[in-house]
C-alpha cells in the first residue's frame, strides 16, 4: 500500500512539474514582444483559419509562396477594441498583416500590429504603428 501511495505522489509531482514548465514556455512564447523582431514587416496572403480561443486570438495565413504563418492578434480585449471579431474574416479571404515576425526567421510566426481585411484596418496595437 505504501509503495502505491509513493508512486501516485511521485507521478502527481512529475505531472505538476511538466505542466508548470509547459505553462512557462507558452507564456514566454505568447506574451510580450521579446520574441519578436524590432523591424515591422508586411505579410499578404489568404486566411486559412481563425481562432478566438485563449490565451489570445490568432490566424493562420497562407502566403503567396505557400508558406503557412501563425499570426498572433492582440489579447482578447485589445482585439475586441480593434473591432475584429470571429466573424470579421473567414478561410479564403485575402488579408494583409503589418507586424513583427519572430526573431528566428525560420519560424513562420508574427505578432500583428494591424490587419487589413476587405479594405478595413483593425489596429491591434495602434501605438506601435509607424508612419
Amino acid at each position: 500500500m505504501h509503495a502505491m501511495f509513493f508512486r501516485r505522489r511521485a507521478g502527481a509531482a512529475l505531472l505538476a512539474g511538466a505542466a508548470l514548465a509547459l505553462g512557462a514556455t507558452l507564456a514566454q512564447a505568447h506574451h510580450g514582444w521579446s520574441w519578436a523582431d524590432g523591424e515591422q514587416t508586411t505579410l499578404t496572403g489568404t486566411v486559412q483559419a481563425v481562432s478566438m480561443a485563449p490565451p489570445h486570438p490568432m490566424l493562420q495565413v497562407k502566403a503567396a509562396d505557400g508558406a503557412l504563418w501563425q499570426v498572433d492578434l492582440g489579447n482578447p480585449s485589445q482585439t475586441e477594441r480593434s473591432g475584429f471579431t470571429g466573424q470579421t474574416t473567414k478561410a479564403g479571404d485575402a488579408i494583409t498583416v503589418l507586424g513583427n515576425r519572430h526573431k528566428e526567421h525560420t519560424r513562420l510566426h508574427m505578432k500583428a500590429v494591424r490587419i487589413t481585411v476587405g479594405g478595413t484596418h483593425y489596429d491591434m496595437y495602434p501605438e506601435r504603428l509607424r508612419n
